[in-house]
């Protein structure tokens, strides 16, 4: 993986799990006009942040090592990804 695009990559997982981390804490999410009267669980909510993140810093991790050649790195990248989402919705 080019490091164009890691780098970003990483900063935006950091981000997400630092919010992530806030919600499991002490409650806190991101006060946009849409998002935050819609979160019921914010725990749950935060869970699926930290999923999120994993699966993004996996797939650099995967991308700029070996496991890049084997198909089952990018299926838990992707089984991550949608396991947070899910998460993130139903909270």
């Amino acid at each position: 993986m080019e490091l164009y695009f890691a780098v970003p990559l990483v900063l935006v997982a950091l981000l997400v799990a630092a919010s992530g981390i806030a919600a499991i804490a002490s409650g806190w999410v991101l006060p946009m006009r849409w998002n935050r009267h819609q979160i019921r669980r914010v725990r749950l909510h935060g869970y699926g942040q930290l999923t999120v993140a994993f699966a993004l810093c996996w797939q650099v991790v995967v991308s700029s090592t070996a496991l890049s050649d084997s198909g089952w790195a990018d299926d838990v990248s992707l089984a991550s990804v949608l396991t947070g989402i899910i998460l993130m919705a139903v909270s």
